[in-house]
């Protein structure tokens, strides 16, 4: 299967201290992973790294085919997707929202290039998608938190990105919002055409089916990775936590208990 990452013994030191620890991790196209470790753990350095914002200090890191060094970043860029609760801090709020989607084509903080009719039937279609055509033409600052979420997401994908990366997109939500956004999520990577999705959490219950790999990051190293269902167990967990966890499934999500 096409390789969309592989990241071959990658290091990653800020001043004395090493961030991450000789990372091998290979994402291919039909797989979704999600990233799990606690806060601190290496998660957002490894996008950093991927989305070319940080450089390793060893090691080497291909995306979508291209090895780094040897291609623009700034094109490369252009073909991922990502999306953060610290993008919503932003966005200018009294902007529409569908030029809030609109403006991920240009990969812009606002929308200042000519609108074309079929930028604005593309919103509508992603908006309809994530469940949030309702939104259309709405104030992005009259939306709720995950409104908002939803809409970053239809944003990140106004591009046709093939990788989408989705960092915590569940911050600050209640239950049912996440559960909505959730079922969002679920239903756009189930689509034929979906990007390859990373999704980071450090909350074992948001692996959702789709996510079918798991990636376990802690202390800057990889703990685990394989089949989601094969590294979500009560060993697996309890020994990562370093503390005694009960794996429940349900609906093929893991919930977890101590």
């Amino acid at each position: 299967m096409e390789q969309v990452v592989h990241l071959e013994q990658v290091f990653y030191r800020r001043e004395k201290e090493e961030i991450l620890k000789n990372i091998h991790w290979t994402v291919r196209k039909g797989d979704h992973w999600a990233l799990l470790g606690l806060n601190g753990s290496g998660k957002t350095t490894i996008l950093n790294i991927i989305t070319g914002y940080i450089w390793p200090t060893l090691g080497k890191v291909t995306v979508l085919g291209e090895l780094y060094g040897t291609v623009d970043l700034r094109e490369m860029r252009k073909q991922i997707g990502w999306v953060s609760s610290s993008l919503q801090e932003k966005l200018y709020s009294n902007d529409k929202t569908q030029n809030i989607v609109i403006s991920g084509k240009h990969a812009s903080i606002g929308l200042y290039e000519r609108t074309t009719e079929q930028d604005v039937e593309k919103a509508k279609i992603l908006m309809e998608q994530l469940g949030c055509s309702h939104l259309f033409d709405r104030p992005y600052q009259t939306c709720s938190q995950g409104e908002k979420q939803k809409l970053l997401i239809a944003r990140a994908l106004m591009a046709s990105p093939k990788l989408l990366i989705l960092d915590e997109a569940t911050n600050g939500l209640d239950f049912l919002s996440r559960e909505a956004l959730l079922a969002s999520i679920q239903q756009l990577a189930s689509q034929p055409d979906s990007p390859t999705i990373l999704y980071v959490t450090h909350h074992i219950e948001e692996i959702i089916p789709v996510f079918n790999r798991t990636l376990m990051i802690r202390r800057g190293e990889v703990f685990e990775q394989g089949a989601s269902s094969d590294v979500l167990t009560n060993e697996t967990l309890s020994s990562f936590f370093e503390t005694p966890i009960r794996v429940n499934w349900h609906n093929q999500r893991a919930w977890i208990y101590k």
